[in-house]
């Protein structure tokens, strides 16, 4: 009950300061009010639900939708928790939703989305319903800006107990920030891509994000040499003709 009442003081809180920037005269409320709601709003602004217990995808789906853990979730339309096989044996990693995974409330369905989708099943032979893909964060950073640490701090457990749910053979990371939340910051995909590591127990490799081969196609062909790798440490057939 307390966390409900925290909460509707939370969206008091939102509500006077969206009228307060839009020009509207503040609500008749005495100034110590004021300052127990903004104290109230500030401690629900740090409410992120733990996914400790939760024993399935579909939970903890649930959990992501609700948290308001970092500054994020105030402007987002859509939490993008991630879709694909709950069992797959691959599961791709990218760094946060952009404008449209925002609006969709899905992940990867932009043109760096449309990339991924080719080498999945034109690259490996395979359908997106046959891997996972998800993002360390959750909410769509605002102007596409980098995760900051404390929202990738926040977000990153969430990351956790989906691989621990998933239990995939294969995790490919796709782009620096991916590797550097899930390997450490001197994490580096110019030197570093393309090199098994370990996460969580669970082989993984990082190869350049898909918007960043739009940007400059000439990384395609070493985008298409990771993806090999990955292909014979899963057991698929790689073309010879490539």
């Amino acid at each position: 009950m307390h966390q409900e009442i925290k909460e509707v003081f939370g969206c008091l809180k939102n509500l006077m300061e969206a009228h307060r920037d839009m020009g509207f005269d503040p609500p008749n409320i005495r100034p110590d009010d004021f300052v127990f709601l903004a104290n109230e709003g500030a401690e629900n602004h740090d409410h992120s639900p733990s996914p400790d217990n939760i024993d399935s995808l579909d939970a903890l789906t649930a959990c992501v939708s609700n948290c308001r853990g970092c500054k994020l979730h105030t402007q987002r339309r859509n939490a993008v928790f991630g879709e694909g096989n709950h069992n797959a044996r691959l599961v791709f990693v990218g760094e946060a939703p952009g404008k449209d995974e925002d609006i969709a409330g899905r992940p990867f369905v932009g043109e760096a989305g449309k990339l991924l989708t080719k080498i999945i099943e034109n690259g490996m032979g395979l359908s997106r319903n046959d891997v996972y893909i998800l993002n360390v964060i959750k909410c769509h950073p605002p102007k596409n800006r980098d995760p900051e640490q404390d929202e990738i701090e926040t977000c990153i457990h969430f990351l956790k107990k989906q691989i621990s749910l998933i239990k995939p053979k294969v995790i490919c990371g796709l782009g620096r920030i991916a590797g550097q939340a899930m390997l450490g910051g001197d994490f580096k995909i110019s030197r570093d891509r393309g090199k098994w590591f370990s996460y969580m127990d669970t082989p993984l490799l990082a190869t350049y994000h898909p918007a960043y081969v739009l940007r400059y196609p000439a990384a395609k062909r070493q985008v298409w040499d990771d993806v090999k790798e990955i292909m014979r440490h899963l057991g698929l057939e790689v073309k010879k003709n490539d």
